[in-house]
């Protein structure tokens, strides 16, 4: 090990990945997860091939490639009403030709005991709750809510959208409301309809609405995400319950195999979605951002962890073989090579929803019409195209 001590404020699935990327550098670091057990509320998650060679890089592809489910086709885009294909966008060998992986679909909870499993047994501390960090020019100091702290060469907040560390580093903005929500739904496979099984990532558009399907956990399970307006819903959280007749409801009228695949869902999940702007800064000397706690997204992208996991791999080439008086510039160079690519994508995921749910009409007729045209797949080298090393060279 170099020397450096890093503490990483949050147990998700960028801390611990950016923790295995630090230890991987020879730093030493080490993750306070205020949870008393680690466990993702989240469900499914696109895994995109930029994300999927830094796993790679971690050494556990292969486990992720027995949980995950690789994509045959993605971007399959139906009309409401009948189930029309307008577009899919084949993956699989061509994918892994352009960007040396495959786009797949996994479980985050999946994905979060892969990497804990991944670290050391004493490199997560669970039951650790952050309620302050000070510094000074020598070290910075982590303070918890159950007394004691612990004292680090450098802090990484990677708590997420409600970051404690966030104030201390930026000034806080209030969160745009998109005026939508999101339920989430996991079913049984073999309660869900044959068409939802297959490994495609599936969208059907309508008027004001969409919803998206595709298997996950080594296809043993389908994730449901459906994006609804969000009428008076303002609970942005992952746990909060919604209701299973308010989402049908919410289709009513749509191709029946759309309600073939809720009805067999016993809960759903309802949270609302905010937008944020890029923030003018993500570091203060010891102290840095990473993942949501540095650039929470709209989900449309379906880029929030692969950012996250790419702010690991760059963080700890910043800190490889850096000395302690070193990190206040090491952190700069982190984020001036990771903060103009979170805010690109950050802010082009905003207004895909203007298109997915256009009213039918001329609009929708000529959006439907220009996905003939396209090659998504070539057209999203900006995302799946990035690598960490070229961007720290």
């Amino acid at each position: 090990m170099s020397g450096l001590r890093v503490a990483v404020v949050g147990g998700g699935l960028g801390g611990l990945a950016a923790a295995l990327f630090l230890r991987a550098a020879g730093v030493e670091a080490t993750v306070y997860e205020q949870a008393r057990e680690l466990r993702e509320v989240g469900a499914g998650v696109g895994v995109a091939p930029n994300m999927v060679r830094l796993i790679d890089k971690l050494g556990v592809g292969e486990r992720f490639r027995d949980l995950a489910v690789s994509m045959e086709a993605a971007w399959e885009f139906r009309r409401w009403q009948n189930g029309d294909v307008l577009f899919s966008q084949p993956m699989g060998a061509e994918c892994e030709r352009l960007y040396g992986a495959n786009y797949f679909m996994a479980h985050r909870a999946d994905l979060l005991t892969m990497l804990h499993e991944a670290l050391p047994g004493d490199a997560v501390r669970l039951g650790s709750r952050c309620v302050a960090v000070r510094q000074d020019d020598a070290e910075a100091e982590v303070i918890f809510a159950e007394g004691g702290s612990v004292t680090a060469d450098v802090v990484i907040g990677a708590d997420g959208i409600h970051s404690v560390i966030r104030p201390g580093v930026v000034a806080e903005r209030p969160a745009r409301f998109s005026g939508l929500c999101a339920y989430r739904c996991l079913v049984p496979a073999e309660l869900a309809p044959p068409f939802a099984r297959r490994p495609v990532q599936t969208l059907w558009l309508g008027p004001g609405r969409h919803f998206v399907h595709y298997p996950i956990s080594g296809g043993r399970v389908v994730n449901v995400v459906a994006i609804v307006p969000a009428g008076d819903w303002r609970i942005e959280s992952w746990t909060a319950d919604g209701d299973l007749g308010e989402l049908a409801a919410d289709f009513d009228g749509w191709d029946e195999r759309v309600h073939r695949l809720i009805s067999p869902a016993t809960v759903t999940k309802r949270w609302a979605l905010y937008d944020r702007s890029p923030l003018e800064r993500w570091t203060d000397g010891r102290v840095t951002l990473l993942g949501d706690a540095a650039h929470a997204m709209l989900p449309f992208f379906a880029q929030g962890a692969a950012q996250a996991i790419e702010d690991g791999a760059v963080l700890a080439g910043c800190l490889r073989g850096r000395t302690a008086a070193e990190v206040p510039a090491a952190l700069a160079r982190y984020e001036a090579i990771r903060r103009p690519r979170a805010a690109e994508v950050q802010l082009m995921s905003r207004g895909r929803e203007v298109a997915n749910h256009l009213p039918d009409g001329p609009e929708q007729a000529k959006r439907d019409a220009g996905f003939a045209d396209g090659d998504l797949l070539r057209k999203s080298a900006w995302l799946y195209g990035y690598d960490a090393e070229s961007a720290l060279a």
